[in-house]
Formats: C-alpha cells, sequence, structure tokens
C-alpha cells in the first residue's frame, strides 16, 4: 500500500505530542518526518510513555532541514498548517504521499519556512477567534483524518 501521507513535524519540542503522532502514525499508516532540532531525545521516557509500544509500527525519520527532508520524500505537494492561513483544511484536494507540515508547538512555521510553501497550500484548522492553537497531536489527527476521509480510508 502506498503511503497515505507523510507527517511532517518542523522543530517539535514537545516529547509527548511526538509520542502520541507516533501511534496516530502507527495506526493510520502515515509516516512521520522529524526535522531537526528537536526538543528531546528519541528515547525520552516521555515519548516512550505517549507512543507506548507504537514506536515498532511507526514509519519515524529524522531529517537535518527541511530541504533535506522533501528531496528525501521525492518533493511531494506539501501542505503548511498555520493559523495565519485564510484557507481552511478542508477546501483542499488530498492526495496519497502529500506531506502534511506542522511547526514547534511554541510558535508554529517560522515565517521564513511557510515562505518556502506556495500560498494556496497554506491551511489552517478552523478555530474560535479568541484562541491562539490546537494541541499540535490534537491538530495532526485532524488533519490525517480529513485526508484519510478523501482517499476513502484506505487503512488495510
Amino acid at each position: 500500500m502506498r503511503v497515505p501521507f507523510h507527517v511532517v513535524l518542523h522543530e517539535p519540542q514537545i516529547a509527548g505530542n511526538t509520542g502520541n503522532i507516533i501511534r496516530l502514525c502507527a495506526n493510520t499508516g502515515a509516516h512521520l518526518q522529524l526535522v531537526a532540532p528537536l526538543g528531546f531525545e528519541l528515547d525520552d521516557a516521555r515519548l516512550r510513555r505517549a507512543g507506548l509500544d507504537y514506536r515498532e509500527f511507526a514509519q519515524v525519520r529524522t531529517h537535518q532541514s527541511l530541504g533535506e527532508c522533501l528531496d528525501t520524500l521525492g518533493r511531494p505537494q506539501v501542505f503548511a498548517f498555520t493559523a495565519r492561513a485564510t484557507r481552511t483544511f478542508e477546501t483542499v484536494q488530498f492526495t496519497a504521499g502529500d506531506a502534511l507540515l506542522f511547526g514547534p508547538e511554541s510558535d508554529g512555521l517560522d515565517p521564513t519556512v511557510l515562505a518556502t510553501i506556495d500560498d494556496d497550500r497554506h491551511v489552517r484548522i478552523p478555530m474560535r477567534s479568541s484562541s491562539r492553537s490546537l494541541n499540535l497531536s490534537n491538530a495532526v489527527a485532524v488533519a490525517v483524518y480529513e485526508g484519510l476521509r478523501q482517499l476513502d480510508y484506505p487503512l488495510d
């Protein structure tokens, strides 16, 4: 089966969020790409606890830069998730193999990173205007499952 999506975490900071995303990827077939620097060690106990025993069922790879990551993946279509986008995520047409890019928990994707992705591929998850952000692992789950819904849930 073709990889449904590549979840790309650019400079993730919180081990527990990444552990939750590892578990999500193990259960959906998505591959997880981590772009350094990471705010934790991959053997962090919080990462292991959040991912439980799913690490062995998930494809996880670390890259030194976003460019290296995208080159390794064959330059897939990239959707950058950012609260600053005007387009909402459900309005795009996801295809198998797309990269879903998320920034660090503290402040999201840096404007210099966003500038490398076409503006029409900047997307946001709607939320209340008084809110700053969603938890990273929750946002990734929303995005992955919308993509899987569009692909008719190719889970097996």
